[in-house]
């Protein structure tokens, strides 16, 4: 590294990554160089993936074990002790499930924006320095063209015209001489147009790859928590296929968060192992296509390296200055003997106006500082936001599958909690005069045995009621009395579970005339209807 590195200092985390074990797929160890067209290179990345694989694998075993034991064994404890220890575990697993991924969800948020920033901030940098490398080909190409076409178009009519004239024709031969002067230092300078491709397509491609990055990333958020949403909506309802559908879809949420925390350790390590020496990568890739110096020159941008275009654009300059002084010359003395040349001269001054415009513009372009600029932003955008974010995913993967082991550990025995209060249930005696159920059925029975005594009687006293009309107005009961007799019988307020008498209205399954027959009943007929029921 040269002592003229400017502004750019590799982050203390790539450095960290970037001692990560190399390991082929042979557990060879490799130098930590970025090449990633090595095909070892590319197997020690592949076997960082196999760690998290075997991560996985670890996973998976241990949560096997575990239910394996919370299936087998049995411990010997009293059950209402067992119910409060298996309700109090339930509970804090939920808990601290839900707290991690809270957190994990909070963290794969900030992460992913982060590791978009720094992308964007790359293809931003790629695009500009395509846009500079364009107009570095664009200027060169149309002063080629102006040159090897328009000008020697010109001279050639120039030379015709002034063909008596030997001292003129001698200038217009030395103009070509210029002319082809320029000409050489353009076609000496880089070719750009293989560089700017190469630039358009990394960035279209990185641009590309990122937005489907960030795209899944999103989806993986919401999916963790609608999951951790629905298994604790499933432990609060105690529904048992939604806590099945919700252990099936925690597997496979920890499976894929292993799986991302795979390509994301592998995708930062790769990264690291660049952000360390990019200089040294840049180098052995261009090679093959721009000198060496050009390439430090541009890395570098020191005051003290030499520009290596100077000569050149020097050469350039001092050629444009020549041919403007003797097409000046020309104006002066040779049209007023040739009028028909001033419209030659003045399109060949034209055109040397237009490339000393294009000179200028030239040397702006080929200026170390505006592709410096963009080189230090991309190293910045990858190095700095894409490898953090980069780490807040892997992070993210991490609690997310904390945060999905706790919960399959949980859901297994919230399974059993309610297969035990259902069994429970269950084995409760028909004939308990404390069982609802039993209660409803002996009061259904009841209720049509002494239907038929009260129909009865009702009738028989139906005339009486037409002839002398009641003489004092029965009180209801009141609610609170009904209520507390339902619910003492485990009955529902809406069905009959207690004697007509004494509730002072009839239910609602009765129809209109029996009801306003129970009402138009005294108080004497009331209490002979009673000592009957008793009876």
């Amino acid at each position: 590294m040269s002592s003229a590195r400017v502004d750019y200092i590799a982050p203390w985390w790539t450095y960290w990554l970037h001692q990560f074990p190399h390991v082929n797929l042979r557990f060879q160890p490799l130098d930590h160089t970025f090449k990633p067209q090595d095909e070892n290179y590319q197997q020690s990345l592949i076997f960082l993936g196999c760690v998290a694989a075997a991560g996985l694998g670890v996973n998976l075993l241990c949560l096997a074990i575990y239910l394996s034991c919370l299936c087998c064994c049995r411990k010997d404890e009293e059950e209402e002790e067992s119910k409060k220890s298996n309700s109090c575990c339930v509970t804090w697993a939920a808990v601290a499930a839900g707290l991690i991924c809270c957190v994990a969800e909070g963290v794969v948020f900030y992460g992913n924006s982060e590791t978009n920033d720094g992308v964007y901030q790359l293809t931003y940098s790629l695009y500009n320095a395509n846009h500079t490398l364009a107009g570095v080909d664009s200027l060169v190409t149309g002063t080629l063209g102006g040159m090897q076409s328009g000008l020697n178009e010109h001279l050639s009519r120039l030379g015709e015209i002034f063909a008596a004239r030997g001292d003129f024709v001698q200038t217009l031969q030395f103009m070509q001489q210029m002319s082809d002067n320029i000409i050489k230092q353009l076609l000496g300078l880089p070719d750009w147009e293989k560089a700017k491709v190469d630039l358009a397509a990394i960035a279209d491609q990185t641009a590309y790859v990122e937005y489907y990055r960030w795209l899944t990333y999103l989806l993986i958020l919401i999916l963790d928590l609608v999951i951790c949403l629905a298994a604790c909506l499933g432990l609060a309802k105690q529904s048992r296929w939604l806590l099945t559908t919700m252990m099936v879809c925690g597997v496979l949420t920890l499976i894929l968060s292993w799986a991302s925390l795979g390509a994301d350790v592998a995708t930062a390590v790769g990264t690291s192992d660049f952000c360390v020496a990019p200089d040294k990568f840049l180098m052995n890739q261009t090679k093959d296509v721009i000198s060496s110096d050009i390439v430090h020159y541009y890395l570098y941008c020191s005051q003290t390296l030499p520009n290596p275009f100077q000569q050149s654009l020097t050469v350039f300059q001092r050629s444009l200055t020549t041919m403007q002084i003797q097409i000046q010359g020309l104006l002066q003395f040779a049209v007023p003997l040739f009028p028909t040349a001033e419209r030659d001269l003045l399109s060949i001054q034209n055109l040397l106006n237009n490339s000393e415009a294009s000179l200028h513009q030239l040397t702006a372009l080929l200026d170390c500082r505006a592709l410096n600029k963009d080189y230090l932003d991309a190293l910045i955008g990858v190095c700095y936001d894409g490898v953090e974010g980069l780490l807040y995913l892997c992070l993210f993967s991490l609690l997310a599958a904390c945060a999905f082991s706790v919960m399959l550990c949980a859901i297994p025995r919230a399974w059993r909690q309610i297969a035990n209060r259902d069994r429970d249930y269950d084995d409760i005696d028909d004939g308990d005069p404390f069982n609802p159920q039993s209660r409803r059925m002996t009061s259904h029975h009841s209720h049509q045995g002494n239907m038929h005594s009260f129909c009865s009687y009702s009738s028989s006293i139906g005339s009486q009621t037409s002839l002398h009309p009641p003489t004092q107005a029965v009180t209801n009961a009141p609610l609170s009395e009904y209520m507390n007799q339902s619910a003492l019988f485990g009955g529902n307020p809406r069905y009959e579970n207690v004697p007509l008498i004494g509730r002072g209205s009839p239910p609602p399954s009765y129809s209109p005339t029996m009801r306003a027959t129970y009402l138009s009943m005294t108080e004497d007929q009331i209490r002979h209807f009673r000592e009957d029921f008793r009876a």
